[in-house]
């Protein structure tokens, strides 16, 4: 018998009111992929991890999670959340915390607790009251709390939010050796270079539809290409014209001795400027996450406007 998806949404659409902040949607995870849901405020991404964690229900569309029902998949303990705000008692500690919901499911041995509080790096303020934490280390014990019940699909809201750079660089750490551990990862981030350095799958969304997916060199291929960059004294106008007819090619400019040239198919550009031309010290760069989100979004919302 074949392993269901991690996570599986057909035709998912979700309306308040007026506002429509699911639209169709589909999305699939296998077991094991860590996934990046990007897209710019209101574009749909919380209201997906909602109706995937059961917190909302469709008005059309299925979700299903290892091929069941979200609240199933919840009751088993197979899916936990690390979500940006509420669920913590301010007045306990840090492992009293760890301590009180690890009983629930039944790992309050002294050695579950250590080795989760370690993964989540709490050992050092464990006695610390919750209340007196910072957000970063308030989100690190939402994200210990999660793990606790060794959940097979992680679902993450902005998990580093708060986070300094030593603990965001700790904490994707953890997560990829989930991922390579066979969990499943779903998080949502307005930090692209966290979706861009640590997701095996970029998915952006805007307003509630998928407009790309695929790995972060695909979404960032797909929205500008890459850019060439050769040294070429004395380039002419009409030598020039004849790169911007090269296949894939959306731009050439000239900035004194260098050509920087815009294509969707850097090899064939690469091959005639070796080639035919005396350029020389060429080099290929792929566009930023940064340039490629905004370059999806501003397109989609130019084909909006004109229609």
């Amino acid at each position: 018998m074949s392993t269901p998806p991690a996570i599986e949404l057909t035709g998912l659409a979700k309306r308040f009111g007026a506002v429509v902040a699911v639209d169709g949607l589909h999305l699939r995870a296998e077991p094991g992929e860590v996934v990046a849901l990007l897209g710019p405020n209101g574009a749909g991404k919380t209201t997906t991890l909602d109706l995937l964690l059961g917190l909302a229900r469709p008005d059309r569309g299925t979700v299903r999670v290892f091929g069941r029902p979200p609240a199933d998949a919840v009751a088993a303990g197979d899916v936990a959340a690390v979500l940006q705000t509420g669920g913590l008692l301010k007045d306990l500690t840090v492992e009293e915390t760890v301590r009180y919901v690890g009983s629930l499911y039944g790992r309050h041995s002294r050695s579950a607790i250590a080795e989760v509080m370690e993964r989540a790096d709490l050992t050092g303020i464990a006695r610390r009251r919750v209340g007196r934490c910072s957000g970063g280390q308030q989100q690190r014990l939402r994200f210990a709390l999660a793990v606790l019940p060794d959940p097979q699909l992680l679902v993450l809201d902005e998990p580093t939010a708060g986070m300094d750079v030593s603990g965001r660089r700790d904490f994707w750490s953890a997560i990829r050796r989930d991922g390579a551990g066979g969990r499943t990862v779903l998080f949502s981030t307005h930090q692209l270079e966290e979706a861009d350095a640590y997701a095996d799958r970029v998915v952006l969304m805007r307003r509630g539809r998928v407009v790309a997916d695929g790995e972060a060199s695909e979404i960032r291929r797909l929205a500008l290409g890459r850019l060439v960059r050769v040294t070429w004294p004395n380039a002419t106008a009409d030598l020039l014209a004849e790169l911007q007819r090269l296949p894939g090619v959306r731009s050439v400019e000239a900035r004194g001795v260098t050509v920087w040239i815009r294509t969707e198919d850097s090899d064939a550009a690469a091959r005639h400027l070796l080639h035919h031309t005396p350029a020389r010290d060429l080099e290929v760069t792929s566009t930023s996450m940064e340039e490629a989100f905004l370059a999806l979004t501003s397109d989609l919302d130019e084909q909006e406007a004109g229609r």
